[in-house]
């Protein structure tokens, strides 16, 4: 049977070293263990259910669609999911997480609890191992459920009964009004001793627990809190606690169009997603996460600052070559199914500017000084020196030539302008009258060839005509002021010319069948980061109601449980794109912020 859950009909639950994808109907189709970028154990997502699958709702005819339930939500401000269903025989509750860890083996924990009536239950579970590829050897120890194959071996620990029957474990049971039922599987490497019993109602208590006082320390209190405070559980969700690397999103290969090619890994750490996720951590009062990402880039980096990757291993490996994985058939048979990802070896100039940014945002909110920061800020800038003026891949990572991509051009000066500023300060010593005269070479630079007269528009790149979405964080950057008559012709022109029909951005203009300035086949959604940008820059050149309008529209978009993917589909009407997306949920952050700042908000 097809995985039939739309992209948004998912949940996520995690342990901030791994994640799980719920659907509607009570389904875990993805989940890797036990890290984010591990192979998968249930692959269904990517293809069918012979690639892996938990399932556990209420019984149904075998040849019937499994029902979806009524209800869904998460327990108050948590990651612990409950989904009920109405049933003709009455009502059943399933409660979903994962329960923070530290050395324990990983664990997804299902607990069955009985609201009305008797309703026959059924729990089937199918393990393939390195995504859907490899069928366990399933046995019993000790009255235990183990499946082992190579290195992994994954442990089902339930009251119920359970039975094989075509290579998948399952139970049947029914439950009455108030009595609870519990099912954890725990990942554990094969050669070593089985896992520890778990004990699903302590976890459950203590993974409330744990969610509650992270969010108690959350500083925002303003009219979109429901909102900021499910992004920034999401993000927190997404930050392998181990390091402190951010992952992009727990997924790979959901498809940026449907049925396309346009399918990428997004399980590592990009360094831009990364530092715009610390800057909403700071402002938003998390301190403690910021620090943890300032120390796994400093690992990452390491004393090789030349050489700079635009994405890490969530430990700070380097190496991430990506291959095909053939034997899936792709979500919605979008193929091809990619692991790893080859734009790791990519030159994206504006990373600098991304990192610095985040380190002078880190140092301007007083997180403690940490000396090798500066050093390394310092040793980016040296890079720049001789480097920012050398065409690169950009921020959308294109595979087609090399360009002079404006956006880049303009993060580099927003790296040595933070760098100055931070010498400025007395906290750093370099080349201050050099680096002024350097900034002002870039800016002179962009203004003089990133920018369309006749038009009164910034473009994509050097001497090109297209537009980039990306040219909105100019005045976001500072480097230019939002009432400059360039800022606002580039608004517009991206609002003309970039707009689907209901009102969301395109990054740039993509070319159907032909190849285009992304050298990629195919067409892609609205960009939900660069929708946030807009309303943003509304919201700075005064245009503050039209802001408000978009970004509550954008908030529509959301699933029932809060969380967006990288893109929407306006021909489709859904969610495209790796789910969830940190890089939709950051700007809904920082857009919160700026329009409460501005008092710009209904009611």
């Amino acid at each position: 049977m097809d995985v039939a859950g739309r992209i948004e009909d998912y949940a996520l639950i995690g342990d901030m070293q791994t994640a799980a994808l719920v659907c509607r109907d009570g389904t875990v189709d993805w989940l890797c263990l036990p890290r984010f970028d591990s192979h998968a154990v249930f692959a269904g997502l990517l293809g069918t259910e012979e690639h892996g699958f938990w399932r556990l709702g209420p019984a149904h005819s075998p040849d019937a669609q499994p029902p979806c339930a009524a209800r869904r939500s998460y327990r108050g401000d948590s990651l612990v999911l409950e989904s009920e269903w109405d049933t003709t025989r009455g009502t059943v509750r399933v409660i979903d997480f994962m329960p923070p860890r530290d050395t324990d083996a990983p664990q997804l924990v299902r607990i069955v609890e009985g609201v009305s009536g008797r309703v026959p239950m059924r729990s089937a579970l199918r393990m393939r191992f390195s995504y859907g590829r490899v069928v366990p050897w399933v046995h019993k120890v000790d009255g235990r459920t183990v499946a082992v194959a190579g290195p992994d071996s994954v442990w089902l620990d339930t009251s119920a009964e359970t039975y094989g029957k075509d290579l998948t474990t399952y139970s049947d049971f029914t439950v009455s009004p108030g009595e609870r039922i519990a099912f954890t599987i725990s990942w554990q490497p094969s050669h070593k001793d089985h896992p520890a019993l778990p004990e699903p109602e302590n976890a459950l208590t203590a993974t409330e627990d744990f969610w509650r006082e992270w969010v108690d320390h959350c500083t925002y209190h303003g009219p979109y809190r429901e909102a900021v405070v499910r992004s920034l559980i999401t993000l927190k969700a997404l930050t392998y606690a181990p390091t402190g690397g951010i992952v992009a999103a727990p997924t790979t290969s959901l498809p940026e169009d449907i049925g396309g090619s346009r399918n990428w890994d997004y399980r590592f750490t990009w360094l831009r997603d990364a530092a715009i996720t610390l800057s909403s951590l700071l402002r938003t009062g998390y301190r403690e996460e910021a620090r943890a990402w300032r120390e796994w880039l400093l690992r990452a980096v390491a004393g090789d600052p030349e050489n700079l990757q635009i994405m890490y291993g969530i430990a700070g490996e380097r190496e991430l070559g990506e291959t095909e994985l053939d034997w899936l058939p792709g979500y919605e048979n979008s193929q091809p199914v990619r692991a790893g990802n080859g734009a790791a070896g990519q030159l994206q100039l504006d990373v600098y500017g991304e990192v610095t940014e985040a380190l002078h945002l880190a140092h301007m909110t007083g997180l403690a000084r940490n000396d090798y920061a500066s050093l390394l800020q310092l040793k980016l800038i040296r890079y720049l020196e001789d480097h920012w003026d050398e065409p690169d891949e950009g921020i959308w990572e294109v595979r087609g030539p090399r360009r002079h991509f404006v956006h880049s051009k303009v993060m580099a000066w927003v790296a040595v302008d933070r760098t100055i500023k931070l010498i400025e300060s007395g906290d750093a010593d370099g080349p201050l009258e050099k680096w002024r005269g350097l900034r002002d070479d870039i800016h002179r630079d962009v203004c003089e060839k990133g920018y369309d007269k006749e038009r009164n528009t910034f473009t994509q790149s050097y001497g090109s005509k297209e537009l980039d979405a990306s040219l909105l964080l100019i005045p976001q950057m500072g480097f230019l002021p939002p009432d400059d008559k360039r800022v606002i012709g580039t608004i517009e022109a991206i609002q003309r010319e970039l707009s689907t029909s209901d009102g969301f951005i395109l990054r740039y203009p993509t070319s159907g069948e032909d190849e285009g300035v992304d050298g990629l086949e195919g067409d892609e959604g609205a960009f939900l980061a660069c929708s946030f940008w807009m309303a943003d820059d509304l919201a700075m050149i005064g245009r503050v109601d039209e802001a408000r309008k978009l970004f509550e529209k954008l908030l529509a978009l959301r699933n029932d449980l809060g969380l967006l993917a990288e893109e929407w589909d306006p021909r489709l009407q859904r969610q495209v794109g790796n789910f969830p997306q940190a890089f939709s949920h950051v700007p809904l952050i920082d857009t919160a912020l700026r329009l409460t700042a501005s008092g710009a908000y209904g009611g």
